[in-house]
């Protein structure tokens, strides 16, 4: 585990690269289908605004200045009004990420769909491909679709960025790239911050006054050999108040949690890379390919070489 907070780990499996489309403008009726199947979309409204249509029937609406992020992979719309998808209106379609697709970031960067006025629906969006597995945990505390309402400067200066990079040709897409992985990254720590008791237990941890210090150890130097003691040394708590506190707030004694968050480790190590076993047992904090193996199969039900054997 490299030596970063939970979510930075996490974020560090996907990355927005080559699908993008920069300001885009769209004159009613219209709609936008996904079918990328990338893991995670994200849709800035700089002006105007519609309805996100998920599969399973739910509608969203986003306006100006709010910034949305769909979890993947199905296919969904978005719409100036839900009604448009069954009537007369212009469709596009966005699917850079699958292999038959004929598009390209050159051909998408800076487009612009229909008449650009002031009635019109300005957006940015980027999908994001996952390298490897540790996106999956990251995944599984993200609901279907979530919103965030940014502040209109940001929105304002993300929208002039985004128009600069377009215009620029060596480096464009890379810079727009990475423009829109800070966004991303801003977008669900402002989720995180707003959904409070909804938010994951480790993002809870890394806020509180007590447990944050212990955390921010662990996920700092994960093959240290902590206890239940040394990390409440760090909180600067005794022992018992400690176990108390982390187990009230994290739902799980401390242990658990340093077991559950190695062996999350351990399994993103086994499918992306071709470290040996007991190269990731002391990685994660074991002394012996034994000792982690008997964990690894106790948490995952397999062993971590039975387990390497099914990532596909």
């Amino acid at each position: 585990m490299s030596s970063m907070d939970p979510l930075s780990s996490l974020l560090s499996g996907i990355r927005a690269e080559g699908s993008v489309v920069s300001h885009a403008v769209l004159t009613a009726p219209w709609t936008v289908r996904f079918t990328d199947a990338a893991p995670l979309t994200m849709i800035s409204v700089l002006r105007g605004g519609g309805t996100l249509l998920l599969p399973d029937g739910t509608e969203r609406a986003i306006g100006a200045g709010d910034t949305a992020v769909v979890r993947g992979p199905d296919p969904f719309h978005l719409a100036d009004h839900p009604a448009t998808v069954h009537s007369s209106h212009a469709a596009y379609e966005i699917a850079c990420f699958t292999e038959s697709a004929e598009c390209s970031a050159r051909e998408l960067g800076g487009i612009h769909w229909g008449t650009d006025s002031e009635e019109a629906t300005a957006l940015i969006v980027g999908a994001y491909r996952a390298s490897g597995h540790r996106h999956e945990r990251l995944l599984r505390a993200l609901p279907p679709v979530l919103v965030v309402k940014e502040d209109a400067e940001v929105c304002a200066w993300l929208e002039t960025a985004a128009a600069d990079a377009a215009r620029l040709s060596a480096g464009s897409q890379a810079l727009m790239d990475r423009l829109l992985d800070w966004a991303l990254v801003c977008t669900l720590r402002s989720w995180f911050d707003q959904a409070g008791a909804d938010a994951p237990s480790w993002y809870r941890g890394l806020a509180d006054p007590v447990l944050a210090p212990a955390l921010q150890a662990f996920h700092d130097r994960p093959a240290e050999a902590w206890t239940v003691a040394s990390l409440a040394a760090r909180a600067g708590v005794s022992r018992a108040l400690f176990a108390k506190r982390f187990t009230q707030l994290m739902g799980r004694p401390p242990l658990a949690y340093l077991t559950e968050c190695r062996m999350d480790e351990a399994e993103a190590l086994l499918s992306d890379t071709d470290l040996g076993i007991a190269q990731i047992a002391r990685s994660v904090g074991y002394a012996d390919a034994f000792g982690f193996s008997a964990a690894f199969k106790r948490h995952k039900g397999l062993s971590p070489s039975t387990f390497r054997a099914t990532v596909v």
